[in-house]
């Protein structure tokens, strides 16, 4: 099956874009432009690495209510953007749980705590616990787990099809992970504003009632997933059993806030 709607992204006002489609399955629903060229993540980096911090707590080297990061704070508290820390710098600027501060800062602690608990550094973590055993030979990270990560369309597709149908993990983990954490929590959603309540579970954006927002409007409030500010995005919406990533070589900017919402309609529209 190919879908149509795809071809939507040759009108993105961008030198390359890469975009595909997966259900739980992992059957791929859809593909167009360069899905195993190599593009920076950015913030979609954040997913594959509380995977993999998800994966530690499974395996029973960190738990997810036991102190991280800031004083007060857990790495719950660092996964879902509450610890209190500042967007880039490691200052704190709120108690921990009051504020929903998206932190790049957040999650380079979280990987120190990581990297600590196993004795293994992050990246190397990473690489064992989700990359290798679902076949992301595409993807590294290269620097900071919150934005320094590389992949391919045709890797985000395998993490996705993952996320939906859990392998690595058991369901009820990945279930909290899509669940809201410190519910009624304000903040700012980077590129859209001032949101109440900005809803996110443990390293996922959850849609939920959001306005404006990089999702559809068709899009359930049940959506979760993450974007980045290389122009690359992942959503999976459980409603309509799907999944759909897209990379491209140009900075997030007005240009995809015009283009991200009606691209996912229309997706959503063809697979419905």
């Amino acid at each position: 099956m190919s879908l149509k709607s795809l071809t939507l992204i040759e009108n993105w006002p961008v030198p390359t874009a890469a975009v595909g489609v997966v259900r739980a399955d992992g059957t791929v629903l859809g593909a167009h432009g360069p899905v195993d060229r190599r593009f920076p993540l950015a913030s979609v980096t954040k997913p594959l690495a509380a995977y993999a911090v998800l994966v530690a707590y499974e395996e029973g080297a960190v738990e997810l209510d036991e102190p991280a990061g800031p004083q007060g704070a857990t790495v719950r508290h660092l996964l879902a953007h509450t610890s209190g820390l500042a967007f880039d710098e490691h200052k704190v600027t709120a108690p921990p749980g009051e504020r929903r501060l998206y932190s790049n800062a957040g999650f380079e602690q979280l990987a120190d705590h990581l990297a600590k608990a196993t004795d293994i550094p992050f990246a190397e973590y990473l690489r064992q616990a989700v990359l290798e055993p679902l076949g992301m030979t595409g993807t590294a990270l290269e620097g900071s787990p919150a934005k320094d990560g590389v992949s391919t369309v045709e890797d985000l597709l395998r993490f996705a099809a993952e996320v939906q149908a859990p392998r690595l993990l058991d369901p009820r983990t990945v279930a909290e992970a899509m669940t809201v954490q410190y519910p009624g929590t304000k903040g700012v959603l980077p590129g859209y504003g001032h949101q109440n309540p900005n809803d996110w579970g443990l390293g996922f954006e959850i849609r939920d009632a959001k306005a404006p927002h990089w999702t559809g409007s068709s899009s359930s409030p049940r959506t979760f997933g993450h974007f980045g500010q290389s122009g690359t995005f992942l959503w999976i919406d459980p409603e309509a059993g799907a999944a759909c990533a897209a990379l491209t070589d140009r900075a997030f900017g007005p240009w995809a806030i015009e283009a991200w919402p009606a691209f996912t309609d229309a997706v959503l529209a063809e697979i419905r």
